[in-house]
């Protein structure tokens, strides 16, 4: 009997943190998470990728300047790219690694906004439903993880996709290959549904800005390279719903690649602790081609109804790379 009234003690207090910091509600196979935003027609985010080593490899650098630019621009969320927790994800939803690669990290003031985090293929490695359970909120009230979902906030929605179930060599026995696919399996049955979800809701939004987020590049010069699965998969749906930019991570760089045919700006910011790969491939997009940066770092991205305005910066805040892009689409 106490240990039943003790469990709906804790779920009661994870339902009020969870209405505290954002409304969620579940429809079909996706989450909609509802961010606040706020009255002066702006929606600021920062985007960091591949960062939990616990501080090292100027993770702690990374996460000092995030909270200098954070603040600077009055950020509303942090998106992460993926890979959250290295070298093998949470062992389960009590592992220390949570603490010390996030909450001891992302200390800054600025920072205290709620995260959004989709699944890397080093989160694959462990203990998935850990790192996607509700009860982190009681360690973090920032930490927002699903599978796929969206994020609502205002004007602008962000549809976060799991890649890492989409790439075929991550399905070959190997024993390097020590992947936890609890939840995913049958796999042909989970993509087909990832797939015909992100289309439906891409249709249905009526977001002035659509945007798509996951672990894995669609392009990339990196070391890692083009995800031809997603290529294959995933573009078209993007191409189709004509998103204007898809952010990622993976490669443990900073990246802008324009698309070779419909206009999607391809950013990958992976740089948020272990970089440099000293492996490019500049043949693969000589034309596309913006910006590369093999080095460590992040990005942001600041909204108006008309305009957004992205910048990639390194470890010392110096903007690496920036530009803008209209919105093309008709405001009535």
């Amino acid at each position: 009997m106490a240990y039943t009234y003790k469990n709906c003690i804790h779920m009661l207090l994870l339902l009020i943190t969870c209405l505290c910091l954002n409304k969620v509600i579940v429809t079909g196979r996706l989450v909609h998470i509802q961010q606040r935003t706020r009255t002066n027609g702006l929606v600021n985010f920062l985007a960091v990728g591949d960062w939990g080593r616990k501080g090292k490899f100027n993770q702690s650098l990374v996460a000092h300047v995030m909270g200098e630019v954070g603040a600077k621009l009055g950020i509303d969320f942090v998106i992460s790219t993926g890979d959250n927790f290295y070298k093998d994800g949470l062992s389960g939803v009590n592992d220390s690694n949570f603490a010390e690669s996030f909450t001891k990290v992302y200390t800054a003031r600025s920072l205290q906004k709620p995260w959004y985090a989709v699944l890397g293929n080093h989160d694959y490695h462990g203990n998935t439903m850990a790192q996607l359970s509700p009860s982190l909120k009681m360690h973090d009230k920032r930490w927002n993880c699903h599978r796929s979902y969206i994020v609502q906030a205002g004007f602008v929605h962000v549809f976060f996709v799991d890649t890492s179930p989409f790439v075929n060599k991550y399905f070959v026995t190997h024993p390097a290959n020590n992947f936890n696919w609890a939840g995913v399996l049958p796999r042909d049955r989970y993509l087909s549904n990832i797939l015909k979800d992100l289309d439906t809701a891409l249709k249905r939004s009526n977001a002035i800005w659509k945007i798509v987020v996951g672990h894995h590049p669609i392009r990339s010069i990196g070391k890692r390279g083009d995800t031809k699965e997603l290529l294959h998969q995933l573009l078209p749906i993007l191409e189709a719903n004509k998103v204007p930019i898809y952010i990622n991570g993976h490669d443990h760089c900073l990246e802008h690649i324009n698309n070779t045919r419909i206009p999607i700006e391809f950013l990958t910011s992976g740089g948020g602790s272990r970089a440099w790969g000293n492996i490019t491939h500049y043949e693969r997009y000589k034309e596309n081609l913006k910006f590369y940066y093999d080095g460590q770092g992040f990005l942001s991205v600041q909204f108006t109804r008309s305009q957004a305005s992205i910048a990639f910066y390194d470890v010392f805040g110096k903007t690496l790379h920036s530009f803008k892009l209209k919105n093309h689409v008709r405001n009535d």
